[in-house]
């Protein structure tokens, strides 16, 4: 059954603790779940690939990933996971929030290094493998601060913000040029536009027109721009979003399968019923009860 956490767009659960806005963890695809769809969060993210092969998209941009391979997420940035071919990927996830590296006041590594970095005005190489000089550097940070999470002792936050101070060091030292500024993904941003108005008005009948409308397309070019960016059509899109939603309150609340439907858009039960099963394989009433 697939797992619905992973298919906002906007991720609204927390990956972190408020204390030490970091966390890890691990997944596979496709055993643990099918795809990450598309989505962003506010915490920066690493994913390592630990063993097979598998599709990484980053602001639209398509990589081909590896075991051993590094990708680097910022925060705001659209991403999604899947499959490629019939491998299967095993990967484990880094998270945190820039927080974590600031410092106070008007201090020069937050202000005009890290702040903007994190913000993505900076070119650097999303993918890092070992065709980069410093590779096994980079990767060798990674290692340590898997080390240290796996056996906590008192301290060890420091001895993680200290290994991941030194991995910005070597990204910044010899893969990012502070003198240029990224252009604008202008594409990019324009779906998340898209999918920012999706998320708010899932709920209400919602057309390819409507969504056309408020991105200023006409609606054969949205249908075509879209489908090129997200691999779906709109209403397919739409609809597994709306079953993500539904799987929340499914789980979070007593509320009746019936009236879940209507708030998540569906306005015929019947139809609800259908895809859900279709996605997850189960019906709305043996999800609630499998929890």
């Amino acid at each position: 059954m697939s797992n619905p956490d992973y298919e906002y767009y906007h991720e609204k659960k927390p990956h972190v603790s408020v204390n030490f806005p970091y966390n890890t963890y691990l997944c596979t695809i496709p055993l643990d779940f099918t795809q990450v769809n598309t989505h962003w969060h506010k915490e920066t993210e690493f994913i390592i690939i630990k063993k097979g092969s598998g599709k990484i998209c980053i602001d639209l941009q398509e990589y081909i990933v590896t075991a051993g391979d590094i990708m680097l997420i910022l925060p705001g940035q659209l991403h999604s996971i899947s499959q490629y071919n019939d491998n299967c990927m095993e990967y484990e996830n880094i998270l945190f929030l820039p927080g974590l590296l600031y410092g106070n006041g008007q201090d020069y590594c937050t202000a005009s290094l890290l702040h903007p970095f994190f913000e993505n005005n900076f070119v650097f190489p999303a993918h890092i493998n070992k065709s980069l000089d410093i590779y096994s550097q980079l990767r060798s940070c990674i290692d340590s601060i898997d080390k240290l999470r796996s056996a906590p002792v008192p301290g060890y936050e420091l001895g993680i913000k200290g290994y991941l101070f030194q991995f910005f060091s070597l990204v910044f030292t010899n893969l990012v040029d502070i003198s240029s500024q990224k252009p604008v993904n202008r594409h990019a941003a324009k779906l998340k536009e898209i999918l920012y108005y999706i998320y708010i008005h899932h709920n209400e009948p919602l057309a390819p027109s409507d969504a056309a409308n408020a991105a200023g397309f006409s609606t054969s070019h949205f249908m075509k721009f879209f489908k090129k960016h997200m691999g779906c059509t709109f209403t397919e899109y739409l609809n597994d979003h709306r079953l993500s939603v539904a799987c929340t309150l499914l789980s979070t609340t007593d509320k009746p399968v019936l009236e879940i439907s209507y708030e998540t858009g569906f306005a015929n039960l019947s139809y609800f019923n259908r895809l859900f099963k279709k996605k997850y394989g189960i019906s709305p009433r043996v999800y609630r009860k499998s929890l």
